[in-house]
């Protein structure tokens, strides 16, 4: 099997100001536990190149992008109260762009199995024409957006505790692509909610499972195996992107959730599953040095197909049961809401079975 890496020094030229939690040096710690464990020899090295404005543009409003040159070029500033630029973040976010459209490319090709990319600045909450949440460019949808210019299936899979506005709006309308987030709900960005489950045009193809706060393993777990791996599954996607956001940790300052490292490597695992092996992952959250480079860690042995840890996670409370059972109920009832008007806009009974089954 054949695991991509890319991990790369001029992602850490996008420099924060003093005291911000998104910073260069998660990214050392992320490379000195991978390689402390010497998994970084086991994997390809994959480098980073820059995206191109063309590529930038499948996912970005140009208006924005002309807009985002216009600023960066000041030096060093804010884009928003939570997003810094600096003199180096205009290079880190094109390499982090481009190498999410790389590793997805090279999966989707067979050229590997399966990779992670560890990038930064992150993207899930940049929008077609917002830089918000940390994020410029969002490195996933981009990645999304050119499998799906060369007439690929895609699913993305949003782990990352805080809900992926941008990915959702760029694909809102989307049949081709499933987005599937799991976050703590409500909180940053308070978008998210189990109700929203996709445009006119792509019914289903959003499945948001928001949790409460102090969810852990039991409840993530049981969501993954529950109710996203069964939509990926049936989904059928050519490559599944996975927003790996590891700040569910614990042990992390910017949220409430209690996700263990075990069970970031157990998620992995789910989601390598049923995505066929398939599946390209790109850094987003995780803001505890110490836990984000073992919650790198366990997510790429787990990748590697190394034998998981072990984990016995107390059972869901009903709380966290409740959310994900509306998660699944209201999922399934836009599927059928999306199968019936197909059926009803093209009389034909087989190509709205075979459509509603892809959305399935």
């Amino acid at each position: 099997m054949k695991t991509g890496l890319c991990i790369d020094a001029r992602f850490r030229d996008h420099v924060a100001p003093a005291g911000h939690p998104e910073r260069a040096a998660r990214l050392d710690t992320i490379e000195a536990a991978l390689r402390a464990a010497g998994v970084v020899e086991r994997g390809v090295r994959a480098a980073a190149r820059p995206a191109t404005r063309a590529e930038l543009e499948r996912a970005h409003d140009p208006r924005y992008l002309d807009a985002l040159d216009a600023q960066l070029a000041g030096g060093a500033g804010w884009l928003d109260p939570d997003t810094y630029f600096s003199p180096g973040t205009r290079e880190a976010m094109l390499l982090a762009a481009g190498a999410a459209i790389d590793l997805a490319t090279a999966v989707a090709d067979g050229a590997l199995d399966d990779g992670i990319a560890f990038v930064r600045p992150p993207g899930h909450h940049a929008t077609s024409d917002q830089a918000m949440g940390f994020c410029l460019i969002n490195n996933v949808a981009v990645a999304a957006a050119a499998l799906r210019a060369r007439g690929k299936r895609v699913a993305i899979v949003d782990y990352d505790v805080h809900h992926g506005n941008g990915t959702e709006e760029i694909f809102w309308e989307a049949p081709e692509v499933l987005y599937v987030s799991v976050h703590q709900f409500p909180y940053y960005p308070g978008t998210g909610r189990v109700c929203d489950v996709g445009g006119a045009l792509a019914r289903g193809c959003t499945l948001n499972v928001p949790l409460p706060a102090q969810s852990g393993d039991g409840a993530y777990l049981a969501a993954f195996r529950e109710v996203v791996a069964p939509a990926v599954v049936r989904f059928a996607p050519d490559v599944t992107l996975v927003s790996a956001g590891f700040d569910a940790h614990e042990s992390d300052p910017l949220a409430s959730m209690r996700v263990s490292d075990a069970g970031f490597a157990h998620i992995t695992r789910i989601l390598l599953d049923a995505a066929g092996g398939r599946l390209a992952a790109i850094l987003e959250g995780g803001y505890d040095g110490d836990a984000l480079g073992r919650c790198a860690l366990a997510a790429t042995r787990a990748l590697l197909r190394d034998e998981l840890p072990a984990l016995a996670p107390a059972p869901p409370t009903r709380e966290e049961r409740e959310a994900i059972a509306a998660a699944a109920r209201l999922h399934a009832e836009a599927i059928a809401a999306w199968a019936d008007r197909a059926l009803r806009e093209t009389g034909d009974f087989k190509r709205a079975a075979v459509q509603g089954e892809r959305q399935k």
